[in-house]
C-alpha cells in the first residue's frame, strides 16, 4: 500500500505541474463559509428539494480533490438538512457522520461549491426519506482515509448508489467515490450501470450518468455526458443545468 501511495503521489505531482490547477490557499480559521445563493430559500420555496454539492478541500489537499455532501429540504420544511462525512470529527467522537442544519451552498472554508445534482417536486419527499436511511446505514462512519477511502466522497457515492434516482455524476476529483470493500463489482457511483473496482485503486465504470471512467490509483480519467474528466482538473464541459423533471427510477445493477 505504501508503494502504491508513493506512485500515486508521483502521478498526481506530474498532473499538477502540467495541469495549471489553481487553488487559493486560505487560513481555515478565517475562511468564508457564506452561502453562494445557489440553493433555494426554504422560506420562499415550498417544494421538496435534494441537492448534491462539492468543493475543493482545505489546504494542499484542495489541489487534488473535493469534499462532497448531500442536502435535503422536505416539502414545507423551514430549513435545510445537510449530510456529510468529516474526517477530523473522529478525533473527539466515534463517528465522522454529520447531520446538521446549515446552508447547503455554503463555501467550504473559502472554496466555492459546485452543484452536481438536483431533484425537486413530486416524488422527492420519498427520495429524502431514502437519503436519510442510507446516510444512517453508512458502513464506514467510524473510519476515514483521504486516499483511497473511505472518506466524504465514499459517503456521497454510498447515498447515490442507494438512491440512483438522484443521477449524481461525481467529478474525477471526488477521490474515494470508487472505494469498495468486500466486493469488486457493483453499480457505478451514481447507482446506475456497472463498476469494477479494487478498493478504489484500480477499476473501470460505465453508466448512462458517468459515461466511461478509468480509475488508476485513485486518479480518474473519463468521458461522459457532462464532458471530459481529468484528475486534479475535474470535468471539462458545459455548465450543468438541472431542469425540473419527474423522478424516474431505473433498475440497479445486481
Amino acid at each position: 500500500m505504501k508503494f502504491l501511495r508513493r506512485v500515486s503521489y508521483v502521478l498526481v505531482a506530474g498532473l499538477f505541474l502540467g495541469g495549471g490547477v489553481a487553488v487559493t490557499a486560505q487560513d481555515w480559521r478565517t475562511a468564508s463559509l457564506e452561502p453562494t445563493g445557489t440553493a433555494p430559500d426554504p422560506k420562499l420555496v415550498r417544494e421538496a428539494v435534494v441537492q448534491v454539492y462539492g468543493a475543493r478541500t482545505v489546504g494542499m489537499k484542495g489541489y487534488f480533490g473535493v469534499h462532497t455532501w448531500v442536502a435535503v429540504k422536505p416539502t414545507d420544511a423551514p430549513a435545510w438538512t445537510v449530510y456529510e462525512v468529516i474526517g477530523w470529527r473522529l478525533r473527539y467522537q466515534d463517528t465522522a457522520l454529520v447531520v446538521r442544519s446549515r446552508a447547503p451552498d455554503g463555501r467550504w472554508f473559502g472554496a466555492e461549491p459546485e452543484l452536481y445534482a438536483e431533484k425537486r417536486g413530486a416524488g422527492v419527499d420519498e427520495l429524502i426519506k431514502r437519503v436519510d436511511a442510507a446516510a444512517h446505514s453508512y458502513p464506514y462512519a467510524g473510519e476515514y482515509s483521504v486516499w483511497p477511502g473511505p472518506n466524504s466522497n465514499t459517503f456521497t457515492s454510498w447515498i447515490a448508489r442507494q438512491v440512483p434516482e438522484l443521477d449524481v455524476d461525481l467529478p474525477p476529483t471526488a477521490i474515494g467515490k470508487d472505494y469498495l470493500r468486500g466486493e469488486v463489482i457493483s453499480s457505478a457511483p451514481s447507482g446506475r450501470g456497472y463498476q469494477f473496482s479494487l478498493r478504489g485503486l484500480l477499476g473501470v465504470a460505465a453508466s448512462s450518468v458517468e459515461g466511461f471512467e478509468l480509475n488508476l490509483l485513485g486518479l480518474n480519467f473519463g468521458l461522459g455526458p457532462n464532458g471530459l474528466k481529468l484528475p486534479l482538473v475535474g470535468t471539462l464541459g458545459p455548465a450543468r443545468s438541472f431542469a425540473a423533471a419527474p423522478v424516474a427510477s431505473e433498475p440497479q445493477a445486481p
